[in-house]
């Protein structure tokens, strides 16, 4: 893998993490809405990168 790849999924995973600490931090309770937006959207970022830059064959 580049390291260009690298640093793209290294600047995406500390923006992600940032904007669930947000949403973890703004709910008043972690409920299953919550987890299932937090992966929903783990899902949506990660996902499509993932087949285009690793899983190339």
């Amino acid at each position: 893998m580049k390291t260009s790849v690298i640093v793209r999924f290294a600047v995406l995973g500390l923006l992600w993490l940032l904007l669930v600490a947000w949403i973890v931090a703004g709910t008043p309770r972690f409920t299953a809405y919550t987890a299932f937006v937090i992966v929903a959207s783990a899902i949506i970022i990660f996902v499509p990168m993932y087949k285009k830059y690793v899983k190339k064959k």
